[in-house]
């Protein structure tokens, strides 16, 4: 079963959420890679204003191809999470809600999970035409020199992810892992 979820990604729609639930999110979530998310880091550091709302934001961490005609995106495959690790747990603190990405995320990170209410999505890597399907609209709205890497408010309908880490530390990456060898165990 697919839990639909409307964005933005509150507290209270995080607390529900289970590591293992696919998903689908319908509305807005934002771009970002490791120069902007170094560049929000850097603001946050020196006591400035982001560009953006962070709070119940969702990020999903890709960098669109260039755009053809008539299409709201290029192709927009999830990138490594783990380059943005030294700076997610910065924007949790500040109200951040989700991140969509592909692979493990480090302590640091889940434990702002855990202590500001946040979940890791995944979304499935070498699928970026197909989840640009599900991207309705895309406009820059930061860092706009970054070209493809700039943040992005994107406008998404029926986007496929499953939740990796939820808002209690319960990781499918380990628990995912474990309950596969134990069915191998069983098979014997």
């Amino acid at each position: 079963m697919e839990i639909k979820i409307t964005l933005p990604l509150t507290k209270d729609k995080v607390k529900e959420l289970k590591a293992g639930d696919s998903c689908l999110l319908t509305g807005v979530m934002y771009t970002g890679r490791d120069a902007a998310h170094k560049r929000l880091f850097d603001l946050i550091k020196e006591g400035k204003k982001l560009p953006l709302d962070i709070k119940d934001s969702t990020f999903y961490f890709v960098g669109p191809t260039p755009k053809k005609e008539g299409e709201a995106i290029g192709s927009a495959g999830p990138t490594t999470s783990y380059r943005m690790d030294a700076y997610s747990p910065a924007l949790i603190a500040l109200g951040q809600t989700g991140m969509i990405g592909k692979g493990k995320r480090n302590d640091d990170v889940i434990k702002a999970m855990k202590k500001y209410g946040a979940v890791y999505f995944g979304a499935i890597g070498g699928c970026g035409a197909l989840l640009s399907k599900c991207i309705k609209r895309s406009e820059v709205v930061a860092y706009e020199d970054l070209g493809t890497e700039a943040i992005h408010r994107l406008e998404v309908e029926n986007f496929p992810v499953v939740v990796v880490i939820d808002s209690y530390g319960n990781n499918l990456y380990e628990t995912g892992k474990k309950a596969y060898l134990e069915s191998l165990k069983e098979e014997k």
